[in-house]
């Protein structure tokens, strides 16, 4: 599919739409009893807060109503929700994010370097997301391109921002117990309220568990696959005398089994020493907003987190069994990560109607430093002999600061201008003599124009340039001219609309995108001995540029006052143009994980009387699995599905996931697996079949 042809179409067409509402549109009133008025939703990942209306970027808010309407446990099953976000599988929960086709697909070895950030409660959880369970979110933020003056480093292709339900003015409580197929199972209580005028807290335990959605035909067992994750938190906050403090407290245990791949890419494993994809996580941050005086505030976000991760596999995929007379062929592989997390952000900022310029200008400036220390031990065994040992550390320091200008030239007409330099310090030692201590010094920033022909109306344009630090290659056997590869910059030139109609219950957004990509950090692997599986070697090049284009839509449609349509859309297009390897050529081809489309559309019911119905149907094109070789994922459609009843203080849903059980693949490697013919074959990662459940939720 040749999206580039079709993008200046589509884009005019759903432009023309959303400038003109369709005359139906005007005969709302004819169609409902009652006004067809929108929630209002509001970006929270930014400096500052804002109506997703004065939000000049291409983003997606997912409210706690979207959120609850899903009914889903982890943030990977939302992501079909959000436009050119796309995932990599490989491990028991979604841990690698590609957003317009930028994004890290798994780490086997070297130093943590990600493209996409995740942010949980003002915790750095880049590159480690698999703790995103969803029980007791507000709201989650997704901003796609380049954050270069918000977030640095962490977020040269986009950041995901989530945010728990804080304290409340009430005491409330919500308690919720899910039953399904699979064995699944689940149980949260989450409640709070204030301790006094100014001090308010909120505690929250939730536990889930699941067979895995496998079955390993060696056992004869169901759950080496099993999924096991608990999530406890604790909120305080408190408010009075020019200060607001918010405080968080986390411990998420993921203790998830990994059983998920097979040599003939089915859902039935034959693995004889199932892995382990596990994370302990104990995390906290502190933000303080303090009044200076009447027209400068104090913004303070501290945070630390400790991650203890194992990730094993059996790489081999079988048993002596099934190898029969080719045996014995037995590879296991265990990684065992520690990684601590630190950072410090300060700033000054303007107070709401104390700008520069008799209050035209909002300013800020601030400083950030973060400190990133992971320890790496891996051991592979073959034939139950020892094939590698490797012991690593790095660490890293970031210091960065940053500037923002926000100016109203017009009455309808503004201007955001920021800037941010940033400088990292990183170290790396292991066991094999590797040293390395590379040091980039990094600038980034945006300069965005606003217009506002209507009220509710925001038209934008944007120029903005991000950064991701540069790295190194480990390993003997890797040539002394690529140990070491550049920083990667991205520069994103973008337009874009958003668009509320209140009175006809319709809000819509649309964006569209050019991306120039310089020293794309671009990660390959191949095989030194294709008669060995266990020969591979990782390595990370800098192409010499490439570009991603497309487009987002989303909308929302109240069409009655008990039905509302809502969808979004992302077309992309991307391109290395001038990458070769040693074994291949890249120019022109597409990069990997970048699907050509992906597409979800849903419509809800929810009457007064209490009943609520759901239905999404969401797709995505093919896409390579990797830049390494050229095999590629199935396109494919998958229907979800909730209807229940919602009363004042409990509510219940029978749901379905994939109720229809399409087989498509998350992931997958080209490589010889097979002895006794050693042939490079394609395997892939199926994802979870179709799931049917019961959820019931009590609320005070």
């Amino acid at each position: 599919m040749q999206v580039s042809r079709h993008i200046p179409v589509v884009a005019a067409a759903i432009a023309v739409a959303l400038a003109h509402p369709p005359a139906v549109l005007a005969a709302d009133a004819e169609m409902a009893e009652a006004p067809q008025v929108l929630s209002p939703m509001r970006v929270r990942a930014d400096f500052r807060q804002a109506d997703i209306l004065d939000s000049s970027a291409s983003v997606t808010v997912l409210d706690q109503t979207a959120i609850q309407d899903a009914g889903q446990q982890h943030f990977e099953s939302l992501t079909r929700l959000v436009p050119n976000l796309n995932t990599a599988g490989g491990t028991s929960r979604a841990r690698y994010f590609q957003i317009r086709g930028i994004g890290e697909l798994e780490q086997y070895q070297g130093a943590p370097n990600p493209s996409v950030g995740f942010l949980i409660d003002d915790i750095d959880f880049s590159g480690v997301g698999g703790v995103a369970t969803l029980f007791d979110t507000e709201q989650i933020d997704v901003l796609r391109g380049p954050q270069g003056t918000r977030y640095g480093a962490n977020a040269l292709a986009g950041m995901i921002y989530v945010k728990s339900v804080d304290p409340t003015p009430e005491f409330d409580l919500t308690a919720e117990a899910l039953a399904g197929s699979d064995s699944a199972r689940s149980a949260g209580v989450a409640f709070g309220g204030p301790v006094t005028d100014s001090l308010g807290y909120r505690l929250v335990a939730h536990r889930y568990q699941s067979d895995g959605q496998r079955n390993n035909r060696f056992y004869g067992d169901a759950d080496t696959n099993q999924r096991d994750e608990t999530t406890l938190r604790n909120k305080w906050r408190f408010v009075g005398n020019g200060l607001r403090a918010d405080l968080t407290a986390m411990y998420v245990d993921i203790d998830n089994g990994y059983d998920a791949w097979a040599i003939d890419s089915s859902r039935d494993t034959l693995s004889d020493d199932p892995g382990e994809d596990s994370q302990q996580s104990l995390a906290g941050s502190l933000r303080l907003v303090a009044d200076i005086g009447e027209v400068i505030e104090l913004v303070s976000i501290s945070s630390a987190a400790d991650n203890d991760i194992r990730f094993s596999f059996d790489g081999d995929w079988g048993n002596d069994q099934s190898w029969g007379e080719f045996g014995p062929y037995d590879f296991f592989s265990d990684t065992e990560r520690d990684r601590t997390t630190i950072t410090q952000e300060l700033r000054l900022q303007s107070r709401p109607g104390h700008g520069l310029f008799a209050g035209r200008s909002e300013w800020l400036v601030g400083v950030y430093t973060g400190y990133l220390d992971e320890n790496n031990a891996i051991l592979d065994e073959f034939n139950g002999a020892v094939f590698r040992e490797l012991d690593s550390d790095y660490d890293a320091t970031n210091a960065a600061v940053f500037v923002q200008l926000d100016t109203r030239l017009a009455a309808r007409t503004s201007l955001s201008a920021g800037i941010r330099g940033e400088r990292r310090w990183a170290d790396y030692k292991d066991s094999d003599g590797a040293d390395f201590d590379p040091t980039d010094t990094m600038p980034g920033g945006h300069v965005t124009l606003s217009f506002t022909p209507r009220e509710n109306v925001n038209l934008y344009g944007s120029v903005s340039r991000g950064y991701k630090a540069g790295g190194f290659n480990i390993g003997a056997v890797v040539p002394e001219e690529r140990r070491e590869y550049d920083p990667e910059y991205l520069w994103n030139y973008e337009v874009g609309f958003k668009g509320l109609w209140p009175e006809r219950g319709v809000f819509a957004s649309l964006a569209l995108f050019y991306q120039d990509r310089d020293d794309a950090q671009v990660s390959t692997s191949f095989q030194l001995d294709p008669n060995d599986p266990l020969s591979f070697v990782f390595l990370t090049d800098n192409a010499a540029e490439g570009h991603n284009f497309g487009l987002e839509g989303e909308a929302r449609w109240r069409i009655h006052r008990n039905w509302t349509v809502q969808g979004s859309l992302g077309l992309l297009q991307t391109e290395f143009d001038d990458y070769q390897t040693p074994n291949r050529s890249l120019d022109g081809r597409d990069q990997a994980h970048a699907p050509h489309y992906m597409y979800d559309l849903g419509i809800t019911y929810r009457d007064q009387r209490g009943f609520f119905g759901r239905v999404d149907v969401s797709g995505k094109d093919a896409f390579y699995y990797s830049d390494s070789h050229d095999q590629k994922s199935d396109s494919y459609t998958v229907v979800n599905a909730k209807v229940g009843f919602e009363a004042l203080r409990w509510s219940a849903f029978v749901w379905g996931r994939n109720v229809f059980d399409e087989e498509y693949s998350l992931h997958g490697f080209f490589f010889a697996n097979e002895p006794p013919d050693w042939q490079e074959k394609l395997y892939e990662q199926q994802a979870d079949p179709a799931q049917f459940g019961l959820t019931f939720t009590y609320r005070y």
